[in-house]
């Protein structure tokens, strides 16, 4: 190679690199959530690939156990009515009617067949071409029995839409073997990583700085006990539970 091709060579990934979105030090890359069921056989890879990206902590996991497949056989035991709501409200936020298990939607925004991992990977990437996508830098403490909520100051510009953000509390089981009896799935056991137990709304950020505070003795509920959660998560996205859009931030913590 001459010194003038290695030259352009140098240069080219040089502004390839500076152009690449990338995460900063500490910052989230993506919120993955998959949308399945105990009663879907083609979900058994998704929820397992789910796994796998849970062991990323640059990314935040959540398995999203969904309803409507209840009624073939078999009444999936993680499954919250509000996951079935959620995926329906992101369906009509994007203006489509695609509604299905295994879905992923990464970062508010973008869906694919949950059990693609070149096709979560790719929504990743695109969806950081936004400069907006989880750039607010979330903190989240846990001391003396409460969990702290901390989302900075930002200047979201004339987009309204960003105006308007709510910050949901998520307790997350890391790993839950389910016993199917009947179904699709029937006589297998399956383990479901990053279960969201529940979905408490803490607040409404506004582009100002803001502290959310709760007891954590108040985010478990009849469903599960405290030795069933293992993290916690916490979204900032855009819009509101019936049109959800973009994820502003997102922080985690550990509870073992």
């Amino acid at each position: 190679m001459s010194y003038r091709a290695f030259t352009y060579l140098a240069a080219f990934v040089c502004a390839a690199v500076v152009a690449a979105p990338a995460a900063r030090a500490g910052e989230p890359r993506a919120v993955i959530e998959l949308f399945t069921s105990q009663g879907c056989s083609s979900c058994p890879p998704a929820d397992k690939l789910l796994g796998e990206f849970a062991h990323d902590p640059s990314l935040v996991t959540l398995s999203l156990p969904v309803d409507y497949w209840d009624y073939l056989g078999w009444k999936d035991t993680l499954a919250l009515h509000g996951h079935s709501n959620r995926q329906r409200a992101y369906s009509l936020a994007r203006g489509d009617r695609d509604v299905y298990t295994p879905q992923a939607v990464i970062n508010g925004v973008v869906h694919v067949l949950g059990s693609d991992k070149a096709a979560i990977e790719k929504a990743i990437a695109q969806t950081r071409e936004n400069p907006k996508t989880l750039a607010l830098p979330v903190t989240m403490k846990i001391a003396d029995g409460k969990v702290t909520v901390y989302v900075p100051a930002a200047d979201v510009g004339q987009d309204s839409a960003q105006n308007n953000a709510e910050v949901w509390l998520c307790p997350v089981t890391a790993n839950a073997p389910v016993a199917i009896g009947r179904g699709e799935n029937t006589g297998r056991t399956l383990t479901y990583s990053s279960v969201v137990r529940r979905w408490i709304k803490l607040g409404v950020w506004n582009g100002q700085a803001a502290t959310f505070s709760i007891p954590l003795s108040d985010i478990f509920d009849t469903g599960y006990t405290l030795g069933d959660i293992d993290r916690l998560a916490v979204i900032v996205q855009s819009g509101v539970a019936a049109k959800p859009g973009l994820m502003l931030g997102a922080a985690q913590a550990s509870l073992r």
